[in-house]
């Protein structure tokens, strides 16, 4: 249940799935590329947080001040 495996696993798929990179830059260059397509589709990312049945909420809550 963990949602950084399941953007891993988005990762690997795709045309370039069994490639063997010759050079460092090339799989650098592979991975930003997923990266921002993935990026580019929030609903994968939603997928991913789905499955792992947490909620979202916001990192630090609006703090309220008392001598207002």
């Amino acid at each position: 249940m963990n949602p950084v495996k399941d953007i891993w696993s988005l990762l690997r798929r795709g045309p370039k799935a069994n490639t063997a990179f010759t050079a460092p830059d090339r799989l650098t260059r592979s991975l930003r590329w997923r990266l921002a397509h993935i990026q580019r589709h929030p609903e994968l990312i939603d997928g991913c947080l789905s499955e792992t049945g947490l909620a979202l909420t916001p990192d630090h809550p609006e703090a309220t001040r008392k001598d207002q």
